[in-house]
């Protein structure tokens, strides 16, 4: 949809022209049959509620379908090693960001099978909030746990919290769903780590790791404006008070400092080392291997120590629990990761990509950053995130790479970040809530509130305009 967009107000303005060696097929039936073949590929993503289908599916296939055209049309020409070095970059491009997201997605499900997260959640509900302090804890956490654990993982976690101690409130829950969703896109956007878009500006090379941290205030204020307002509607009453115990397994916290460990490594490479922040992460799976290797050969005398406590303490329920325990094992946490959201990625990754190298993005970079002022392009972009995946949007504009200051940069990740949570389906945090809050979170339960969302979405923007007023004289060139 963004490219037939793009497509209808490129119509009125002259084709940009093709890099040497590549062939412009804008206005060619290979390049229009392109087009089609993606707008019906993203409109069954966008169907994926309601298909019951997952969302890599239909990209995956038209990846496949538009970079099978381009190599006909330049095997056609004799150009066969252009379409094939064209790929290649794409595949690289892909490949970096998705062997990141798979240590970062390893770590987050060891810590959550290490019971770090189910700890948190017991606190929070043995505590006896009020549904005024839950709201605003449930909130105040998923903005600051999403920049390290990402916007998708801490939604999911917030929303087990809320629908564990609201215990079937349709209100509470409703409204408490749609501040988390904020909450986590909001704390996403001022980190690195904390949505795919930042880390695919940062891996690019746009911003530094350090200038992320800019976006704070910004990014705050993208919250805490519709949560004060959304406020006034939770009713200040107690929920009944609800005991659950739950005891880490053993190296949950050391799991937790390899992780913080491993983005420090990462960060090192990047930034002393100018090598790909890949490099660290990767050294850091190796940690987590190391480790449970060291856990999985320390097992049987852990369990031996913790029998014998339970057995002079007479717990009998602890002897139960320690009798089912299995070895720690990293791959089982690997087959864990988010394989149709990586998958769903490499679709988007390469269909952009190949609609970039048949000179549309080449076209709507004109039409946005030439024709327009960079700073309306960049806020209709994220506007157009919430309805399209922001993925694809941060995609297409680094593949156009726009000659913008490194406040512009920062205005389209904090735009792309924050500007999905206008809609239930405009982020996977969203969407994934809608799933697990079915019947209680919905799309128009989450569109009521748009407007106060928009606020904060504005006051957002002109926060980071007049705050980072002096980098947006810092040009990338």
């Amino acid at each position: 949809m963004l490219i037939l967009f793009v497509l209808a107000v490129g119509l009125f303005s002259p084709a940009a022209l093709a890099a040497p060696g590549e062939l412009d097929l804008t206005y060619s039936a290979v390049g229009i049959t392109a087009i089609v073949i993606f707008t019906i590929a993203y409109m069954l993503v966008m169907g994926e509620e309601r298909l019951h289908m997952r969302k890599s599916k239909p990209v995956l296939v038209a990846a496949g379908l538009i970079w099978i055209m381009i190599g006909w049309v330049y095997a056609d020409q004799g150009l066969p090693g252009v379409a094939e070095e064209a790929f290649r970059h794409n595949l690289l491009e892909f490949a970096e960001l998705m062997l990141f997201l798979l240590v970062a997605m390893t770590y987050i499900n060891a810590m959550e099978e290490r019971r770090l997260f189910d700890a948190l959640r017991a606190w929070m509900i043995k505590k006896g909030f009020s549904y005024k302090q839950l709201f605003w804890l449930s909130g105040i956490l998923a903005f600051f746990i999403s920049p390290v654990a990402d916007n998708l993982t801490t939604a999911l976690l917030m929303c087990a919290v809320v629908m564990k101690v609201a215990d079937g409130d349709k209100k509470f829950i409703s409204v408490s769903c749609v501040s988390i969703v904020i909450a986590a896109n909001a704390g996403g956007a001022f980190s690195p780590f904390g949505d795919i878009t930042t880390l695919m500006v940062w891996q690019a090379g746009m911003v530094e790791f350090q200038e992320f941290f800019v976006l704070f205030i910004p990014s705050l204020l993208n919250y805490l404006v519709p949560a004060v307002i959304m406020s006034f509607f939770i009713e200040n009453r107690k929920p009944s008070a609800l005991n659950e115990e739950v005891e880490l397994k053993r190296g949950a916290l050391r799991i937790t400092f390899l992780f913080l460990f491993t983005i420090a490594t990462a960060v090192a490479c990047h930034m002393w080392l100018h090598l790909p922040p890949v490099l660290g992460m990767m050294m850091g799976l190796g940690y987590l291997q190391f480790f449970g290797y060291f856990l999985r050969m320390t097992l049987p005398g852990s369990l031996a120590r913790k029998r014998a406590m339970a057995e002079r303490a007479g717990d009998m329920a602890r002897l139960e629990r320690l009798g089912s325990v299995v070895p720690f094992d990293v791959f089982s946490r690997v087959q864990r990761a988010e394989w149709d959201t990586l998958l769903f990625f490499y679709g988007v990754v390469i269909c952009v990509g190949g609609l970039g190298f048949m000179g549309y993005l080449a076209m709507l970079s004109d039409t946005l950053y030439t024709q327009w002022n960079p700073t309306y392009a960049n806020v209709a972009l994220g506007l157009m995130s919430a309805v399209i995946d922001n993925i694809p949007v941060m995609f297409a504009v680094l593949s156009m790479t726009p000659d913008m200051s490194h406040g512009q940069w920062l205005l389209i990740t904090l735009t792309a970040g924050t500007g999905g949570s206008l809609l239930s389906i405009g982020s996977a945090a969203g969407v994934a809530l809608m799933g697990q809050a079915r019947g209680y979170y919905t799309f128009a339960s989450h569109l009521k509130w748009a407007p106060v969302i928009a606020l904060g979405y504005i006051v957002s923007i002109y926060a980071h305009l007049w705050l980072n007023s002096a980098l947006f004289e810092v040009f990338n060139h």
